[in-house]
């Protein structure tokens, strides 16, 4: 009796072992298939000043999309007492292919060194 409890126990372990990369090559080739708005946008920053940069969306997707960008402009990092913080964003629409930007500005700083961090971007099939 007990060689037959092992026996079965045995053909479970062989039968699990044959399905499971199955199950995982059909998992992997599914999630393969599947497209992604990362596969159709892009994003480029791009210093246009001494004081400024282009934050820019690329899409060729085929559908209608929604994108946005978030940054902070800090004044004067180096400064405890000067240093100063501005977060900003802007939200862009692409109903067909197109090249969107926004700017960026540091003019809010004046004359004090400024750093752009925290950049953010994303995109997301339009709702409408």
């Amino acid at each position: 009796m007990r060689s037959m409890t092992g026996a079965r126990w045995a053909t479970c372990a062989l039968a699990a072992m044959i399905a499971i990369p199955f199950v995982t090559a059909c998992e992997s080739a599914t999630a393969g298939s599947k497209k992604s708005l990362d596969d159709c946008t892009s994003f480029e920053q791009v210093e246009t000043s001494e004081e400024a940069m282009d934050l820019t969306i690329h899409s060729t997707c085929s559908i209608p999309i929604d994108c946005s960008v978030s940054w902070r402009v800090v004044c004067a990092p180096d400064s405890k007492k000067r240093r100063s913080t501005h977060r900003n964003s802007a939200k862009m629409q692409f109903p067909t292919v197109d090249t969107k930007s926004t700017q960026a500005s540091a003019a809010v700083c004046g004359d004090d060194p400024w750093v752009l961090d925290s950049i953010n971007w994303g995109c997301e099939p339009n709702k409408d």
